[in-house]
C-alpha cells in the first residue's frame, strides 16, 4: 500500500481522554454515577442540553440523566452528543483502572 502523503510526519494514536465521548449503550451503564453532559437531537420539555449525574439506562433503554427533580429520561435514539465531565472522581477512578500506576503493572 501506498502512502498517500509524501512528506515526513508524525502519526500519534491514543485512546479516549477521560472526558470521553459517550457512544455505545454499554458506556452510559459503565460510567453511570459519574457527571456527564448530554445534548439531545430534540429538545424535551424546551431544553436540549443537560448535566448532571449519569444514571445509566433504565429498563426502556432510556438514557437517565440528573438526580431527583432534576432527573430527566431520554431514549437513547434521541442523544445527539454526550460526553463525561471531568472531575476527581472520575479521574480518581481511571487511575485505579490504569496499569502501571503507584508502582504497580
Amino acid at each position: 500500500v501506498e502512502d498517500p502523503i509524501t512528506s515526513a510526519y508524525t502519526l500519534e494514536v491514543s485512546s479516549p481522554g477521560v472526558d470521553r465521548p459517550l457512544t455505545r449503550p454499554k458506556d452510559f451503564d459503565r460510567f453511570a454515577g459519574f457527571d456527564a453532559k448530554v445534548e439531545l437531537i430534540a429538545p424535551v420539555d424546551g431544553q436540549r442540553r443537560y448535566s448532571g449525574r449519569l444514571g445509566g439506562l433504565d429498563d426502556q433503554g432510556q438514557v437517565v440523566v440528573g438526580e431527583g427533580e432534576a432527573e430527566v429520561r431520554v431514549p437513547l435514539a434521541e442523544v445527539r452528543r454526550a460526553k463525561l465531565i471531568m472531575t476527581d472522581a472520575l479521574l480518581a477512578a481511571f487511575a485505579e483502572d490504569q496499569p502501571g500506576q503507584n508502582g504497580e503493572g
